[in-house]
């Protein structure tokens, strides 16, 4: 189970998960918010067959949750 900030595939959506990336970027050599397709992507690479997302209610993170 992995609690992230997951911007849309258009970077700038919903809000604060956009705004966390923009932070990540300016005070990291290399930092990002990635997006779901992304972070399933690593996942899978990782050894997990499935990544679900699910989104919290009331709240700018989300839980993701990758079986093996």
């Amino acid at each position: 189970m992995t609690l992230e900030f997951v911007p849309n595939d258009d970077r700038v959506s919903p809000a604060i998960p956009a705004a966390f990336s923009l932070i990540m970027l300016a005070n990291t050599d290399s930092g990002d918010a990635y997006t779901f397709k992304e972070l399933d992507k690593i996942f899978g690479e990782a050894g997990f067959s499935r990544t679900v997302a699910h989104p919290i209610p009331e709240m700018p993170q989300t839980v993701l949750l990758s079986e093996k």
